[in-house]
């Protein structure tokens, strides 16, 4: 170690490590010599302290005064988890730790106002709430400004909220009026510089390239061995009656691909008295604390999550991970095994319980592609222009007003950036802004739009479908959305939910507050959350093929699984062909299997025009009886662009700051794959 003397002594006495992990001591050096970094490992491979110890020590020996350090999180809970670890670390230097997000009070606010802590983790929305607060001298807070650290970085780069993070951190590099060095972590990237890359910003390719530093390698030809299981059982019930019975007295975390799914699961396996927890983005904050806090404390349970708890959250010592069907990718499928094997003498491990079929394929799927050491490549979403729209006025909220001509000074050559002008003169023409004597400031159209609550709704750069607030007595349990209230039955029984992993009987909706009342009853109900389809990989919808067509992944397979595998292949023979793809013709359709994902189906279905299809999926196109195979070979899949609905482009946050047309292109553009895989053989 080459750390500050003061650090390395309190590794060793304080919290008992003979020396750093691999990825730890790999990352010191260049950390230390403030180059833009990647470091990479495994869950639970010390990503965190890589960062900040040797940030530490650049702050002790370079005498950084003031907020030094910015540390961003996707989540909230992740802040709070890693704040008194931080604060540990920092305290043995002398040096303070402080939190800020939407759940902070204004007191702490103020003292941290009052006297700065040398690192502040928090959100991208949350700075973005201290730029264009009128409470926060934002250029006296950001002056000092040496480093930031991006954790979980996959989970910001493949959405707009990392367009978003990218754009405030270049503001508030402007601010700071010096190079901040930027420090990402993550477990499971696939292009690792194409990602150091993109979090430079706009100063990649300018100058330092940066550093991708990793740790024990990752994946199938990881040094630590995954035994992995898959298995098939038909229903939730089953899952419940499987996890009743395995594994009892150890501690199971067991993921779900849907909040519906996990509150059905949670319900099956308390009625078969396993103590069961229960955590998703649904359940309100309290419930999702006392859940985790539980499951950390106890011995002989199980915590059912969505991706929620994928990312770093600490949970305590983990025994098994059980997956429901299959994750989405291969990426997250080892940030959930990664999971297991934290302590001595144990290993990672995973169990797959498939419910249905296609679950029980995609499983196969995603584990054939991980035993071949393909994870998925991790690819900001294009065309960021309603992000563009949110930064021009967000820059005249923080700023008062900013030059028309000058504005690239606050984001350089930033992508997110690149349709600037033309965002800018739309934002004028509506009087979302308005400009005098060169100068641009908030207009009327940003204050009808966007003023609700101070502009508050500026800062969130997704939009959350509406929900209704779930209450029991004083004990709010979180949230359902309208679908899940049911019509009373012909007697005119209760509406009964499901929420929290428990039943309730719904005893009033207040539509005004937004709020439904409820007591617990003992009979299940259900409930619904909207969903739309999962736009799946081409990697992994090929994959599916390739099961169908006799591969098969390399783990251990129950016989229910072997059975079922044969059986799934022997219904779908018709669909796939060695040789090509397949055209199957139905009596009132003909069904294309292209095996090539959602985007690419609906990029041939704009291709093939109106009254040529009707519907897509990922593994197929349905199209109507007339449709030749001359037309699917001569469609202009080169330059068609799948049609947007009215209701899409309403869901693009900010779209109502762009033009109608540019909102359209910019989802057009995100959905497109026009991809060489589509041609038949007939």
């Amino acid at each position: 170690m080459i750390l500050n003397a003061a650090l390395e002594y309190h590794v060793v006495n304080s919290l008992g490590w003979p020396s750093l992990r691999p990825l730890q001591q790999a990352a010191v050096c260049p950390v230390l010599s403030g180059a833009d970094c990647l470091l990479i490992a495994p869950t639970a491979g010390g990503k965190t302290e890589a960062a900040v110890f040797p940030l530490l020590t650049r702050m002790v020996e370079e005498d950084w005064q003031g907020l030094s350090v910015i540390y961003v999180t996707p989540l909230k809970a992740l802040l709070n988890n890693l704040h008194p670890r931080l604060e540990q670390y920092a305290a043995w230097l002398g040096r303070s730790v402080g939190v800020w997000h939407g759940d902070v009070g204004d007191t702490d606010r103020r003292r941290m106002l009052v006297e700065q802590p040398d690192i502040l983790l928090t959100t991208p929305e949350s700075l973005e709430a201290m730029l264009i607060s009128t409470r926060v001298d934002h250029r006296a807070m950001f002056a000092q400004v040496r480093a930031v650290v991006v954790d979980e970085l996959h989970a910001f780069a493949g959405a707009d909220r990392g367009w978003h993070l990218l754009a405030v951190l270049e503001r508030i590099q402007r601010l700071a009026g010096q190079r901040i060095q930027r420090v990402g972590l993550s477990a499971t990237v696939g292009n690792p510089e194409e990602m150091l890359t993109w979090l430079q910003g706009a100063a990649a390719g300018t100058g330092d390239p940066g550093v991708v530093v990793t740790g024990e390698p990752e994946g199938a030809a990881s040094s630590s061995p995954v035994d992995v299981t898959l298995d098939y059982v038909g229903s939730v019930g089953n899952a419940a009656e499987v996890l009743s019975r395995l594994y009892r007295s150890e501690k199971r975390l067991v993921f779900c691909e849907s909040r519906r799914r996990a509150e059905e699961l949670a319900f099956e396996l308390r009625a078969r008295g396993v103590e069961t927890f229960v955590s998703h983005s649904s359940l309100s904050a309290d419930e999702r604390r006392v859940s985790e806090r539980a499951f950390a404390e106890a011995s002989d349970c199980v915590i059912v999550a969505t991706s929620t708890l994928e990312l770093g959250v600490d949970i305590g010592d983990l025994d098994r991970m059980i997956q429901i069907d299959a994750p989405r990718s291969v990426a997250a499928f080892l940030q959930r095994v990664g999971r297991t094997g934290r302590r001595a003498e144990t290993s990672r491990n995973a169990l797959f319980l498939a419910v249905d079929d296609d679950g029980f394929l995609r499983a196969c799927a995603v584990l054939l592609l991980w035993g071949r050491g393909y994870v998925e490549p991790v690819v900001p979403p294009p065309s960021p222009r309603h992000i563009a729209a949110q930064q021009f006025m967000a820059l005249a909220l923080q700023e008062g007003r900013f030059g028309a001509a000058t504005w690239r000074k606050w984001w350089g050559d930033l992508a997110v950036m690149e349709d600037g002008e033309a965002v800018l003169d739309h934002l004028r023409a509506e009087e979302f802004l308005v400009e005098d004597q060169g100068m641009v400031f908030i207009g009327p159209g940003a204050e009808k739009e966007f003023g609700r609550r101070h502009f508050m709704d500026l800062l969130a750069t997704f939009t959350a479908d509406l929900e209704l607030r779930v209450v029991a007595g004083r004990r709010e349990i979180g949230t359902v959305s309208p679908l899940a209230l049911q019509k009373r039955g012909a007697a005119g029984e209760a509406q009964r939910i499901l929420l929290a992993g428990w039943a309730w009987k719904v005893e009033a909706v207040d539509w005004q507050r937004r709020e439904i009342v409820v007591s617990e009853q003992p009979e299940k109900g259900s409930v619904r959350w909207p969903g739309e389809p999962v736009a799946e990989a081409f990697e992994l919808v090929r994959a599916q093929r390739e099961v169908l067509l006799g591969v098969a992944p390399d783990v251990v397979l129950s016989r229910r699984a072997v059975a079922r595998l044969g059986r799934v292949r022997e219904e779908m023979a018709g669909v796939v062909d060695p040789a090509g793809l397949v055209m199957v013709d139905r009596e009132d359709r003909r069904e294309y299997w292209t095996w090539a994902g959602l985007r690419a189906n609906e990029t041939l279905a704009a291709a093939l025009g109106p009254g040529a299809v009707i519907g897509t999926d990922n593994r197929r196109v349905l199209l109507e009886p007339h449709v030749t195979r001359e037309q699917i070979r001569n469609a202009p899949v080169e330059t068609a662009v799948p049609a947007i609905s009215p209701e899409a482009v309403d869901g693009l946050k900010f779209s109502a700051a762009l033009p109608a047309e540019m909102a359209r292109a910019t989802l057009a553009e995100r959905f497109v794959d026009r991809g060489p895989w589509l041609l038949p053989t007939c």
